[in-house]
């Protein structure tokens, strides 16, 4: 019996540093065993002193399927087994796989996905006081081209410039006949998206950009006593197209959500921690990284697109100077198809 004993030791105490189970002090028992209960497998197991016998548990493991592992891969590049790893570690928690993978230095910094997975497009409509603009989906490429689509999108664009809707539901009372008709026109399901209305300010204009796979749109409102000076309206139009390529998070670091600052700050804390860095300046190195992200994120900070020497606050700056009148980017909206 003492043999059996040791011979379960041996190979559970190799179980317990493959898997890492969380060892527990239990008193004596008087069998050596395996056994499952509500949150995993626990084992039991006599000591070195003969004596008394040992608990491990090892925690029940979630379930991770290819299509978990799949969006993992597109959100941070990392490969397909450190993706399955970090999400068994993490209990399969998309965002928080997303940061075990950041702090292991295995994926990018986190940003919206530039993989449209939909198909569809993007639709504006404007007048003289407001622009709109709306995503309509559908299930292929080659309906999403067709006439017939495409005027619905510019219907549901033009439905949200006139009536404004609150939300998704009254969005949805608007348009909902048109697509089901559509449905039953062509065979294929089709949703409304995404959507915006901006007003158009009493002193300056809305800058407006579809790209060229009509996948996303967007529109930048810029406020300027020049009102629609031509150096204004060339800087609503490259701020727009900056924003479709760039995709920032937020105007400036003022704007940008505290939840996420301080996210992207822990995940950097523990990359450091993770290289061995000297404690003491683990927070400098912190603090560092999260304004090296704010500049990548926020619109005003981003290298502009067509002269990376230069910001869009110096951008707006030199439009200003062109104007003859102080120039302000109030706010800005981008729909993506396929992006969260």
């Amino acid at each position: 019996m003492q043999k059996l004993h040791l011979l379960l030791q041996k190979r559970l105490l190799l179980r317990l540093l493959q898997n890492n189970l969380t060892f527990l002090p239990s008193s004596c028992e008087d069998a050596c065993m395996g056994f499952l209960n509500g949150e995993g497998r626990e084992f039991l197991f006599l000591c070195t002193c003969h004596e008394h016998f040992l608990l491990f548990r090892e925690k029940s493991m979630a379930a991770i399927s290819a299509q978990m592992v799949k969006e993992l891969r597109e959100k941070t590049g990392a490969g397909m087994m450190d993706c399955k790893k970090a999400l068994q570690e993490v209990d399969g928690d998309l965002e928080k796989a997303v940061d075990w993978l950041r702090q292991k230095g295995m994926a990018k910094a986190a940003k919206k996905s530039g993989r449209a997975t939909s198909e569809g497009l993007v639709a504006i409509a404007s007048s003289s006081s407001a622009v709109a603009m709306a995503a309509m989906l559908c299930e292929t490429d080659f309906v999403a081209r067709g006439d017939q689509f495409r005027a619905l999108a510019d219907q549901a664009a033009q439905a949200v410039l006139e009536k404004n809707p609150a939300d998704a539901d009254a969005f949805q009372a608007l348009m909902g006949d048109a697509v089901t008709q559509q449905i039953a026109s062509v065979g294929e399901n089709m949703t409304l998206g995404k959507f915006v209305r901006m007003d158009v300010p009493a002193s300056g204009v809305i800058g407006q950009y579809i790209h060229a796979n009509n996948k996303i749109g967007v529109l930048v409102k810029v406020e300027s006593a020049a009102g629609n000076h031509p150096a204004v309206l060339e800087l609503a139009r490259n701020v727009a197209m900056q924003v479709a390529a760039a995709s920032p998070l937020a105007l400036d670091a003022t704007s940008l959500d505290p939840a996420v600052i301080e996210r992207e700050r822990e995940v950097y804390r523990q990359k450091a921690l993770e290289e061995g860095k000297p404690a003491n300046i683990i927070d400098k190195i912190a603090e560092g990284a999260v304004k090296k992200f704010c500049k990548e994120v926020c619109l005003m900070d981003q290298p502009y697109i067509r002269d990376d020497k230069k910001s869009i606050a110096d951008v707006v700056r030199d439009a200003a100077k062109v104007a003859g009148a102080d120039v302000t980017i109030s706010s800005f909206m981008r729909i993506q198809l396929g992006a969260e």
